[in-house]
C-alpha cells in the first residue's frame, strides 16, 4: 500500500494520551473499503506512548502521518489536521473510537447523491465499552435535509467521530471553535460546528451503525459538569441568533442532564450523578420514574464484567444487548 497521490478523503485523528486505543482506531481506518484516504494524526501534547504507536501503524500503512503540537485542545488539533489535509472531504475520528469498514464508502455515496448542497453526512453510532463490545444500538436518528431545528433540540449527529464534512463547508464556518476550551468548557465543539454547518447546508444520514463510540470513565464526555457548561454555552450562542427555537434549547439542556446522569451511573464518577441531581434541578425537569427503567438497564449493561457479557450473549444467541466486538458485528 502506498499513499494516495490525490486522496478524496482526509481523515483527522486528534490524539492526546490515547496510546491504549489509537492503534485499534487506526486499524479501523486502514480497513476502510474506500481506499483513497490520507490519515493525519495530530498529537496534542501527549505524554504517553501514543505517538510511538502511531509511528508503528504508519509503518504498516504509509497513508498515516503524524503531526505534533503543544497541548491546545481537541478543537485546535482537529483544525490543525484540517489545515494540513489535501482532500475535498474531511472525516474526523477520536483516538478511542472505531469505524466499520464500509463507513466512508457509504458516506461518500450519500454525499454524491445529495449534491453540492449537502455539507455533512453522518451515521448511526453504537456505544462500545473498553473491550470494543457493543452495549447499545439505540442511536437511530432520522434527521436529514435542513436539520438546524433538530440540532437545536438534540445533537442528532451524536459524536465527533461520525461525520464526513465537505471541506468547503468546513472552511466556510471557520472550523471548530477553540474558545470553549479557553472558557473551561471543552466538550461540545462538535455540536457547535454542526449547528453552524446546518445554518447553510443540508445534512444526510446513513442509517447503519458504522461508528463505534467508546464510553469510558477517562474520555472527555465523562466530565459531566464541564460537558453541561459546554452545552449551555453552545446553545446560548445560538439562542441569540435563533430565538425562535427556545423550546428546543430548553429540551436539549434537559436531555443533556439526563445523558450526563446516565454517563455518571454507567462509567462514573458517581459523585457527578449526585451533583446533577442536586444542583441542576433534574427532578423538577423530568418525571424521573419514567426513565428509571432505561437508566437501570443501561447501567447494568455498561457495568457488567466482560465474562458475564459473553455468557449473556451465548444464552441470548446474540439477540440481546451484549453483542460481539464492534468490528465483528456486521451491523
Amino acid at each position: 500500500m502506498s499513499p494516495a497521490a490525490d486522496p478524496s478523503v482526509s481523515v483527522v485523528v486528534p490524539l492526546h494520551n490515547g496510546g491504549a486505543t489509537v492503534e485499534r482506531t487506526l486499524a479501523s481506518i486502514s480497513r476502510q473499503t474506500w481506499r483513497e484516504l490520507e490519515v493525519i494524526v495530530v498529537d496534542d501534547g501527549s505524554s504517553d506512548d501514543g505517538p510511538a504507536r502511531v509511528h508503528a501503524a504508519a509503518a504498516r500503512d504509509p497513508r498515516i502521518r503524524l503531526l505534533s503540537q503543544a497541548n491546545a485542545g481537541v478543537a485546535a488539533a482537529r483544525n490543525a489536521g484540517a489545515a494540513a489535509a489535501r482532500a475535498d472531504h474531511l472525516a474526523f475520528v477520536d483516538a478511542d473510537d472505531l469505524w466499520a469498514p464500509e463507513k466512508i464508502a457509504l458516506q461518500m455515496a450519500a454525499m454524491a447523491a445529495g449534491g453540492p448542497g449537502v455539507g455533512l453526512v453522518y451515521t448511526w453510532a453504537a456505544l462500545i465499552d473498553g473491550d470494543d463490545r457493543i452495549y447499545s444500538l439505540e442511536h437511530r436518528p432520522q434527521a436529514e435535509g435542513w436539520v438546524l431545528r433538530d440540532l437545536c433540540r438534540a445533537n442528532v449527529v451524536g459524536n465527533g467521530s461520525s461525520p464526513l464534512i465537505r471541506r468547503s463547508a468546513f472552511e466556510q464556518v471557520g472550523g471548530y471553535d477553540p474558545s470553549l476550551r479557553a472558557r473551561g468548557a471543552q466538550g461540545c465543539e462538535d455540536l457547535m460546528i454542526y449547528l453552524r454547518l446546518a445554518e447553510a447546508h443540508e445534512f444526510r444520514v446513513v442509517r447503519r451503525h458504522l461508528t463505534g463510540y467508546r464510553v469510558t470513565r477517562g474520555n472527555m464526555s465523562s466530565d459531566a459538569l464541564r460537558m453541561l457548561r459546554s452545552c449551555e454555552l453552545t446553545l446560548d450562542a445560538f439562542r441569540a441568533r435563533r430565538p425562535e427555537y427556545e423550546a428546543e434549547y430548553q429540551a436539549h439542556r434537559r436531555d443533556m442532564v439526563y445523558w450526563l446522569l446516565a454517563r455518571a451511573m454507567t462509567t462514573g464518577p458517581l459523585a457527578n450523578a449526585a451533583t446533577l441531581l442536586t444542583q441542576h434541578g433534574f427532578l423538577n425537569a423530568f418525571d424521573l420514574a419514567d426513565r428509571m427503567g432505561d437508566l437501570a438497564w443501561l447501567t447494568l449493561k455498561a457495568r457488567t464484567p466482560a465474562p458475564m457479557k459473553i455468557l449473556a450473549q451465548r444464552l441470548l444467541r446474540q439477540g440481546g444487548p451484549f453483542r460481539p466486538a464492534f468490528l465483528e458485528a456486521g451491523l
